[in-house]
């Protein structure tokens, strides 16, 4: 974490070391150092370690980064331009903690011109890899294989008085063309070894992803609008966020539940909860495992009081069939400890950034396999990674809201997405949902309640032949098409049609141009691919570029 304003003084001469990853360019401020308070614990934990080149606090504040730079890298001369002319670092007696980026008054009072980007909460991923997954007599993790223990199955299976047998097989990528029962969820594997979901240290597998597949004892899918049992190499769009890679291992768990309870709510929460059970171990494992991670990553929430403020509104399914979600769960994508948005009135519920990023939802949600967004999804959801990391926003947070079934109901949620809007003090908005048809009518009601109070939205949803929108409202002119099957189905391929890093893109490019007041033209009647194609194409090409130019519209 990065000093305080009131303890920097205290620290002028312990070494300067990054907090979080800095842009170049970058005036070193006690908001960019870490707390050498906690430098033992780094060292201890081999996060750290210092240079005996390093600069004091005191030689760092002010200069500037000459390059990129990661988080916990102690700062040395050659990393670092010289202090601009007529700013030093501030003496112990004058130190307010304002770093170097003040306006010094002929009176002798230093008073601050602006505040910097305060990083809030960061979270380190530590990354093992899987080359072999292998059924054993215990759980471990040993050089990079994975060996799960045969009982956690059965045990799986009597965990639930609903699931009829449970089975486990692993997939391998070079043999994927493999019958499977409809997909129900892709899952991350990972365990917290320090900290909550969202803060800490949290220990995840690369390398290998578990699906859950399903049918009831009578050879029912579960499933709702639409499944994708069939060989699985036909029924996936592999390398989607919310999809297993192309060159991953996978573990199938697959649930038989009692015959009749797939399209009841109760029914696929078993199936997940059983699941659970067998990553339950594995994931007690993996906390604590004894190895160097091949990777790590350090992702921040941060607050910059000068960028303009948006949010992320996230429209969850909410039916309360077999429509449901896990928020909060104890362990990263886990399902125990959670609360169900649908339990809890699908009323908007703010998660950080960071949150999410950590496996903060798990999606119960068995809707049509081409918009479904699975647990996997929200743990790379490209939106959270565009708005988090762009360094002209302020992201105040992600918004998940449920899709009731009455309209009364769906009236209320929006209502209390407006109320809570207005306390934001936004500066502009992208709401997203997936699948299509009921959940539209919320989807148009959550654009109104931000855009009827001055606030620019862009909407982001599957609509194209299948889908096209039978609500709409003034304040949707900025929508952006998620779909990707050449007709304009829902082509029950898992993830097809979900959010891509190219449809973060557009959405991005599209809320700044609203933002700054570019005119936006008109969609056309009927869905046509090649607005879209066209939109990525212009997108595309101004990547990088500080704005849009205000003389260009940009399609909706």
């Amino acid at each position: 974490m990065s000093l305080s304003e009131h303890t920097l003084a205290q620290h002028l001469d312990d070494p300067a070391v990054l907090c979080c990853r800095r842009p170049a360019g970058t005036v070193i401020s006690a908001e960019d150092v870490e707390d050498p308070s906690i430098f033992a614990d780094l060292e201890e934990a081999e996060l750290l370690s210092l240079s005996s080149s390093g600069l004091s606090i005191r030689e760092a504040l002010g200069r500037s980064l000459l390059a990129e730079t990661d988080a916990l890298v102690p700062l040395t001369p050659e990393l670092l331009g010289p202090a601009p002319s007529g700013v030093g670092a501030p003496s112990a007696q004058a130190s307010a903690g304002v770093g170097a980026d003040q306006e010094h008054p002929d009176n002798g009072e230093i008073t601050v011109s602006r505040r910097r980007r305060r990083i809030t909460h960061t979270l380190v991923r530590r990354e093992y890899p899987v080359t072999q997954v292998q059924i054993g007599q215990d759980t471990s993790y040993r050089d990079g294989t994975l060996t799960i223990d045969v009982a956690s199955i059965e045990e799986a299976a009597q965990s639930q008085d609903l699931v009829h047998s449970v089975t486990l097989d692993v997939i391998e990528a070079s043999n994927r063309h493999v019958y499977t029962n409809t997909i129900m969820d892709v899952m991350p594997i990972a365990a917290k070894a320090e900290g909550i979901v969202g803060t800490g240290v949290t220990n995840a597998l690369t390398g290998v992803v578990v699906i859950l597949t399903g049918v009831d004892e009578n050879g029912v899918q579960i499933h709702e609008f639409g499944s994708c049992e069939g060989y699985l190499d036909e029924k996936v769009a592999f390398g989607r966020p919310g999809a297993p890679d192309a060159d991953e291992l996978i573990i199938r768990v697959n649930v038989v539940l009692a015959a009749g309870v797939g399209m009841e709510r109760r029914g696929p929460l078993a199936a997940h909860e059983a699941c659970d059970v067998i990553l339950a171990g594995i994931r007690e494992e993996l906390a604590t495992v004894d190895a160097q991670p091949e990777r790590e990553l350090v992702f921040t929430d941060s607050h910059d009081p000068e960028a303009p403020r948006v949010v992320l509104v996230k429209e969850i399914m909410g039916q309360g069939a077999m429509h449901d979600n896990v928020i909060m769960p104890t362990e990263p994508a886990g399902v125990h400890g959670g609360r169900k948005n649908v339990d809890l009135g699908n009323v908007p519920i703010v998660l950080s950034a960071n949150e999410v990023r950590d496996g903060g939802i798990h999606a119960l949600t068995c809707i049509g396999p081409a918009t479904k967004e699975t647990t996997r999804h929200y743990w790379r959801e490209p939106l959270v990674a565009a708005l988090a990391d762009d360094p002209e926003l302020n992201l105040v947070g992600v918004v998940f809201i449920g899709s009731p079934q009455v309209n009364d109901e769906k009236q209320y949620v929006s209502e209390r997405l407006g109320a809570l809007v207005e306390t934001m003090d936004l500066d502009g908005a992208i709401v997203t949902t997936e699948g299509f048809g009921n959940n539209h009518i919320d989807f148009a009601g959550n654009i109104a309640a931000l855009g009827s109070r001055d606030i620019p939205v862009v909407g982001v949803t599957f609509a194209a032949y299948q889908g096209a929108l039978v609500v709409g409202n003034e304040y949707m002119d900025a929508m952006v098409e998620l779909n990707k099957d050449p007709d304009g189905f829902e082509n029950e391929q898992l993830s097809c049609s979900s959010i891509c890093p190219e449809d973060a893109r557009r959405a991005l490019a599209l809320l700044k141009a609203k933002m700054a007041g570019v005119p936006i033209a008109s969609a056309p009647r009927r869905w046509s691919p090649d607005v879209v194609a066209a939109n990525q194409e212009r997108v595309d090409a101004l990547a990088g570029a500080a704005s849009i130019p205000a003389t260009e519209g940009v399609r909706a």
